[in-house]
């Protein structure tokens, strides 16, 4: 493209999706074009497009936002879809019996994508949201996940450089090694103030015939837990949802 060597349509559309963030839900034409990197001229025509086909929305202050179309192609994603129609039932009894906040969590690449949550309103607040990313290293889920990811991604996760959260969070690769170990040898994983100095979170997987496609967390306050009685019920869960997608638990 002139001005914009090996930068196709598609690449443009894509960084202007890109541009949007839980911190920058709604941005002016000109915070797009410096976000996504892109001519101001170039941005209004892909806006255009994007308007006109729902992917974006323009609110009464002029700023766009992600439109809802984009929310109606996303819940069709399979891996998801079919995970969360299985899995709510379960965590709304879990949440029944604890009042504390539930996720679901699949592992995407290097990263975990949130594909639901529950949150207890008089539970600890969390950092996580539906459709959102995480690192693997630090949240209960995320250990979970990464523990039983094939050991290429393992390698990758613990050759990378390890995001701190808090004071806790593990970031010696060697250390991590050995609690993924152990998260394998227990069958459940604890994430003690690694994401947030108040938050306590205790992890176990959803196993299909292929093998962890999932796993599911309660996070509560940290000076109320006690993951050695929480353990069981997500354990429990896990197996449910295990059953549920053609898995037989261990």
């Amino acid at each position: 493209m002139r001005g914009q060597p090996g930068r196709t349509v598609t690449s443009r559309v894509l960084a202007l999706l890109d541009a949007f963030s839980p911190a920058s839900p709604a941005l002016t034409l000109s915070e797009l074009a410096r976000r996504a990197g892109l001519p101001l001229s170039t941005v209004h025509r892909r806006v255009a497009e994007l308007l006109a086909w729902g992917a974006l929305e323009r609110g009464a202050d002029g700023r766009y936002r992600i439109g809802l179309r984009l929310w109606e192609v996303g819940s069709l994603a399979p891996r998801g879809l079919g995970l969360r129609e299985v899995a709510l039932p379960v965590m709304e009894d879990l949440y029944e019996v604890t009042h504390e906040n539930v996720q679901l969590a699949v592992r995407q690449g290097l990263e975990l994508v949130f594909i639901e949550r529950i949150a207890g309103r008089q539970a600890v607040p969390v950092r996580t949201r539906v459709g959102g990313r995480f690192a693997l290293h630090a949240t209960g889920v995320g250990l979970v996940l990464l523990a039983h990811a094939p050991a290429e991604v393992q390698e990758r996760v613990l050759a990378a450089p390890l995001e701190r959260y808090t004071a806790l969070t593990v970031t010696d690769p060697a250390r991590l090694r050995r609690c993924l170990a152990e998260v394998r040898r227990v069958g459940y994983a604890v994430s003690d103030r690694q994401v947030t100095m108040d938050a306590l979170s205790v992890a176990a997987p959803i196993r299909a015939p292929e093998g962890v496609v999932a796993a599911l967390s309660l996070v509560v306050a940290h000076d109320r837990a006690d993951p050695v009685a929480l353990a069981p019920l997500v354990q429990a869960a896990g197996r449910v949802l295990s059953r549920a997608l053609g898995s037989t638990p261990r």
